[in-house]
C-alpha cells in the first residue's frame, strides 16, 4: 500500500483526513447498499469493487495502527481529565484541602 493508495480509498469513501473506525463502518456499509443491484440501483459491479477495494486498504492500515494508551495522549483527547486531575482538591491559593 502506497500513500497515494490511502488517499484515494478516502477519497472513494469521502472521508477527511482524520476519521474514526466506527465512521469508516458505517461509511462502507452506506456506500455499499447506495449501490448495490438488490437495492434497485443501477446494478455497478465495479462501483462496488472500488468500495470493497478501498474499504480493505483503510482496514488494513487501521489495522496496523498502534494506539497511544499514555496519559499524555489521554490528556490530549480530553484536557477537562486532565485540569480536573492537576486541580481537585486545590484550595484558592494553591493548598490542597
Amino acid at each position: 500500500m502506497t500513500y497515494e493508495d490511502l488517499m484515494a480509498a478516502l477519497t472513494e469513501f469521502d472521508l477527511p483526513d482524520q476519521a474514526t473506525l466506527k465512521k469508516i463502518r458505517e461509511r462502507h456499509r452506506t456506500l455499499v447498499r447506495q449501490h448495490h443491484p438488490d437495492q434497485g440501483a443501477d446494478p455497478d459491479n465495479e462501483k462496488i469493487r472500488r468500495i470493497n477495494a478501498a474499504y480493505k486498504i483503510l482496514n488494513d492500515y487501521i489495522s496496523d495502527y498502534r494506539f497511544d494508551f499514555s496519559r499524555e495522549t489521554f490528556w490530549r483527547q480530553y484536557p477537562e481529565e486532565r485540569l480536573q486531575e492537576q486541580f481537585y482538591g486545590v484550595g484558592l491559593w494553591g493548598e490542597k484541602k
